[in-house]
């Protein structure tokens, strides 16, 4: 029985319902919180749609892209994407082609997105085994360091090997012979010969001088070599005839790609990665504190609009040439500042709603994913996205003075992988730390001096609010509780779309019997399918939804007798519905019944009864306008 709080399978088909449907999928990719689209066309509502969705924190339209920030749980959505998609169809119309540039930011990030996490995990391991030996020098002369250290450089060592496998999805070629070709590349044989015409030997193919280029840890090389690939196989697949094309298309695209990678395709595109390494490098040399300073303050705008993943080939070759990089020890200021932010506007907001969002997307920056930080609140705010750009500038800045720098990649820069600037300069990691205390202490006291509007509400959500009609409520309302059983602070319940108050303000009850009570007059606006949930607005505008249960709408009404209907008018106490408690828990469900004012936007709230087992009709709740 699945434990998830949410299901994703159904937003993955909502929102590939709300783009369009699949025939206008050209392409689909994920990266560490985001599902990337490319569509044929753009439906005009698919925006407000997809943003609307429950478990979709925004959208954003950029690179050619449609992409739905969803968070950590993008792969749960993807996977279910990929099977409405058939993503490796290779009869699929082409994905518009854009800018030069667009092209090249959606081809970074479809190609290291899925395998991020593994080069994160390898930076942590290397991060820990650096700690290790700082406490206890000995280690490093064990067995076990020995067998934790190769396995932290495997996945740097055969990166080529996870970009042949990216890339070939990207570029619609034939996975196992991208694999095979790449595997040649980091070849300890090939290696061997490196070394040799390193030591002065002349080794030619065909007549033609080799370079001592190797490519273990290389991104551009694997990255050229399955694009070019991709147009290779299709010639040869053409060319030949049906009966031989299973044995000689692979035969035929190793003998080519392979001594052509090594002849050209390598050399060449390792030096365009070196100078493009080497042209960040010199501007950092040029001015450290101005160039720390940019990325320190501007990195998560970069981020915002989803170009980051174009700057990782850039690093990767600063590791590979230099053993450190700068740039990732920079970015490390930005994203902590706005994990400081976020803990700021937790300390600085007085409604619960924000306090749970600001804490929970706080703690999700300390591992470097900051999208739902500066989604769900930072920008949100605005103020305090500003708070966290300049501290994030000012930390960079100083930690630039020390010579900061990460001697360990980074997969994703955060308060996590400070340790991987440890190293040869000892000044190091002392900035590192320096400028993360002052990202996180500068953005935390700005966001209390300079505030933010908590009633700031998006255009979007104004306009919408605007077609409703407002509360006539007049003073205070109570609400009655629907049920009989012990109070709960919505906050605590396992369920972050309600607990984070996504869903509006209220109370939770862990129910003792198996009735649903109205808690107020009204009208009944809404019945689940599944029977689960009951929706009631009273006369005086108070919009209240009735939730049994956590993730009950699997049992697919199973469990459930409705006594209402929509639009059929309610009097307090009436019956709205039956549920049988020893089915929903033997399925193994929760019996949690959270009672949310959904407009509670509106409202002033105070929770009445909060950890006391009650009868239904008892006083939950006091609401009061917020203008009143």
């Amino acid at each position: 029985m699945s434990n998830s709080v949410r299901d994703y399978e159904k937003l993955a088909v909502d929102i590939v319902e709300a783009v369009g449907g699949k025939e206008n999928i050209i392409n689909a990719t994920r990266c560490a919180t985001r599902l990337r689209l490319v569509l044929k066309e753009t439906p005009k509502d698919a925006h407000k749609k997809v943003s609307e969705l429950t478990g979709v924190i925004t959208v954003v339209e950029n690179n050619g892209q449609f992409q739905v920030v969803i968070g950590t749980h993008v792969g749960k959505v993807f996977d279910k994407v990929q099977t409405i998609v058939d993503l490796d169809d290779s009869s699929k119309d082409e994905a518009p082609k854009g800018t030069i540039l667009n092209r090249v930011i959606a081809t970074m990030s479809a190609v290291f997105a899925p395998f991020i996490y593994i080069l994160a995990a390898a930076g942590i391991l290397q991060g820990c085994l650096i700690l290790i030996n700082m406490a206890y020098p000995s280690f490093q002369s064990t067995g076990t360091y020995e067998v934790l250290s190769f396995m932290s450089w495997a996945p740097f060592t055969f990166l080529p090997i996870f970009i042949a496998i990216t890339a070939s999805r990207h570029f619609k070629c034939n996975m196992f012979i991208a694999v095979a070709c790449c595997a040649s590349l980091v070849s300890p044989t090939w290696s061997e010969i490196a070394a040799r015409i390193a030591g002065g030997e002349n080794i030619s193919f065909l007549g033609i001088a080799l370079a001592e280029t190797t490519y273990t840890s290389s991104v551009l090389p694997p990255l050229f070599l399955v694009w070019i690939l991709s147009y290779v196989e299709k010639f040869v697949e053409k060319s030949l005839p049906d009966v031989v094309k299973s044995l000689f298309t692979p035969l035929l695209c190793m003998i080519i790609m392979v001594p052509l990678t090594i002849v050209a395709i390598g050399p060449v595109s390792d030096n365009l990665a070196t100078a493009i390494a080497n042209g960040y490098n010199s501007l950092y040399n040029f001015a450290p504190a101005l160039a720390a300073a940019v990325i320190g303050g501007l990195w998560q705008i970069v981020v915002i609009f989803g170009v980051h993943w174009g700057v990782t080939p850039m690093c990767l070759a600063n590791y590979d040439m230099y053993g450190m990089d700068t740039f990732q020890a920079f970015q490390t200021m930005a994203v902590v500042a706005q994990m400081g932010a976020a803990f700021g506007v937790f300390i600085k907001s007085k409604k619960q709603e924000t306090k749970s969002v600001a804490l929970s997307a706080g703690i999700t920056g300390i591992f470097g994913i900051t999208e739902p930080t500066i989604y769900g609140v930072t920008l949100r705010f605005k103020k305090p996205f500003i708070c966290a750009c300049i501290s994030g500038a000012v930390a960079a800045a100083v930690a630039s003075f020390f010579n900061s720098v990460y001697y360990v990649y980074a997969g994703l820069p955060g308060l996590l992988t400070v340790v991987n600037a440890i190293g040869a300069n000892p000044t190091s990691i002392v900035g590192e730390l320096i400028g993360c205390a002052i990202a996180i202490i500068g953005s935390i006291v700005l966001v209390q001096i300079v505030g933010f509007d908590e009633g700031q509400i998006a255009e979007e959500e104004v306009k919408a609010m605007d077609e409703v009609a407002a509360t006539t409520l007049d003073g205070t309302k109570e609400i009655k509780s629907p049920l009989s059983g012990k109070v709960i602070a919505l906050s605590k319940i396992d369920d972050p779309v309600f607990a984070g108050g996504a869903m509006g303000n209220g109370i939770a009850i862990q129910p003792s019997d198996n009735k649903v009570y109205a808690p107020l007059d009204g009208t009944v606006e809404f019945v689940a399918d599944s029977k689960h949930a009951v929706g009631i607005k009273s006369d005086d505008g108070v919009e209240l939804l009735i939730h049994v249960g956590m993730d009950t709408v699997k049992m697919n009404g199973k469990g459930f007798d409705v006594k209402t209907k929509v639009n059929e008018r309610v009097k307090e106490g009436d019956l709205l519905l039956e549920f049988d408690r020893e089915a929903i828990e033997k399925a193994g469900y929760s019996l949690i019944t959270p009672v949310v004012i959904t407009n509670s936007f509106e409202f002033e709230q105070k929770e009445l009864c909060l950890d006391e087992d009650i009868s239904y009709g008892k006083s939950i709740i006091n609401l009061s306008a917020v203008n009143a």
